[in-house]
């Protein structure tokens, strides 16, 4: 099967493994910086607003906390602290390639912001209303490059983010954590506004803090004890520049790559296989067909390729006592009688029989052609009365001769089944020990259903890859209401896929 369906494995190969390397070469690596954080429910003053969290699962602490670190007030104020990026910021760590479909991106993406400006006339609101996409834009994008996510069993969640430069991706995830625990200590302050007032001691060192805290928003690594701060979640391990992208390494992925997609053509292969309806062997033909295996004819044949088969067809003759003998196929271009005549010489050589093969292919005739002679006088002509039986026999050797169609005039089918054409062949039977019946393939003709009451035997030709298994056995079945001897069928346009080396050894 694999062998057979080379060409499905190899294109899988091929086609999987060109993809996922184009993806990679594409794709702009990444670096990831995470930041950890402790969900306390601890604060510095007490306040009832924080009452519940010491109540709450560590799970939903966490979750919860988790989702806060997402929402526009800590991200809006990360932004603040970073500012814009350029749009085309990716290209200069880009594969050219990618950088060119960056270019293309931009562009649509300056159009679109220039065709919504438009539809304003004043030019210093055109301009803002300009500047307030952008940071739209910059907004989602930070919220799509964040990443937050709970640790398992423990009030511990980590913050990641993800940019083109390591130095950025810690300096960005750095001021998202202390943009969240600012955040958290503005939900304290204004409790404690709320409770005691401006002038009280709390609320002043709460203040103080949170500007502290806002002096820091510049991503650089701090010490320990300023990091943790006094708000109700801790960063207990700040972001350092990560030393490896994101993700396994190119060459890494590339060879997965290469080995799945050997899995996949190897799937591919014999699912394409157990879903063709040809036959592929020998042993299908048995099975199928119901009826002994022959022999098999190559692709391209040589006249030795027909020897073996001949051997059986010489022997089941003559076992049998049986004279004619048509062979059949489904479909044109099946190779009959390129068959019958390599059949006709090896069984006149080998076994020395007087042989006689009869073109009854009156649509399409070709026998004259395989044995290079005239297609003057021919069946036609005996049948209709014009010539004798002897007369249009042209002797090809001493022990073969050939009835070719001779010139069609009547319509074939009206020929054929006229009692002059199994008298005919009757006659033929007499005058020579094996008779060879050529004739149109079932698809273009029922003619083999009307010649096989009148001959001894059928041999049915299925074409390797080409003949379908249903198709066959119907036509079998339509043959079979004449009840001729089913010598075997022969197995045409044989592939030999395994490589010798390899047949003979395993």
């Amino acid at each position: 099967v694999l062998f057979r369906q080379k060409w499905v494995v190899i294109t899988s190969i091929l086609t999987v493994t060109i993809v996922v390397g184009l993806g990679l070469w594409m794709k702009t690596e990444t670096y990831t910086a995470t930041v950890k954080m402790l969900v306390t429910a601890q604060k510095g003053v007490e306040s009832p607003f924080y009452g519940p969290l010491m109540n709450m699962q560590n799970v939903q602490v966490a979750l919860t906390q988790s989702e806060i670190v997402k929402s526009n007030p800590v991200m809006e104020r990360t932004l603040r602290a970073i500012g814009l990026k350029q749009l085309d910021f990716e290209k200069k760590f880009a594969s050219p390639l990618r950088r060119i479909m960056i270019d293309r991106n931009v562009a649509s993406v300056n159009k679109k912001i220039a065709e919504m400006a438009a539809r304003i006339p004043d030019e210093t609101i055109r301009e803002q209303q300009k500047q307030n996409i952008l940071v739209r834009l910059a907004l989602e994008e930070l919220k799509q490059n964040v990443k937050v996510e709970p640790i398992r069993d423990t009030n511990l969640f980590t913050i990641s983010y993800s940019d083109f430069d390591p130095g950025i991706a810690s300096g960005v995830a750095n001021i998202i954590s202390r943009s969240y625990v600012i955040f958290d200590l503005e939900q304290q302050l204004a409790e404690m506004q709320m409770k005691y007032g401006d002038k009280n001691l709390a609320v002043i060192q709460l203040r103080d803090n949170i500007a502290q805290m806002e002096k820091s928003l510049t991503g650089q690594v701090l010490p320990n004890i300023e990091a943790i701060g006094p708000a109700s979640v801790k960063i207990v391990e700040q972001a350092t520049p990560p030393m490896k992208p994101t993700g396994l390494p190119k060459p890494l992925m590339l060879i997965l790559a290469f080995f799945m997609s050997i899995f996949l053509g190897i799937m591919l292969a014999f699912g394409y296989d157990y879903m063709d309806q040809t036959f592929k062997s020998p042993q299908e033909i048995e099975t199928v067909l119901g009826m002994p295996f022959l022999g098999a004819i190559p692709r391209k044949p040589k006249p030795h390729d027909y020897e073996h088969i001949s051997d059986q067809l010489c022997f089941e003759l003559k076992d049998r006592k049986l004279k004619s003998l048509m062979i059949v196929a489904s479909y044109p271009k099946e190779g009959i009688t390129t068959a019958i005549a390599n059949l006709a010489r090896s069984i006149s050589n080998k076994c020395r029989p007087k042989v006689l093969v009869i073109d009854a292919n009156l649509r399409k005739p070709a026998v004259h052609t395989a044995f290079k002679i005239a297609n003057k006088a021919g069946l036609v002509d005996v049948l209709e009365g014009t010539v004798s039986f002897n007369e249009a026999v042209n002797n090809v050797t001493a022990n073969l001769a050939v009835l070719t169609s001779g010139k069609i005039n009547l319509n074939p089918g009206t020929l054929l089944e006229s009692q002059k054409m199994g008298v005919l062949i009757d006659h033929a039977k007499q005058e020579y020990d094996v008779v060879f019946v050529d004739c149109t393939n079932l698809r273009e003709a029922k003619d083999a259903i009307v010649l096989s009451p009148h001959v001894d035997s059928v041999v049915f030709m299925v074409e390797e890859g080409r003949t379908r298994r249903q198709v066959a056995k119907e036509a079998v079945e339509a043959i079979s209401k004449a009840k001729p001897v089913f010598l075997g069928a022969i197995l045409g346009s044989k592939r030999f896929v395994i490589p010798k080396a390899i047949y003979e050894r395993v």
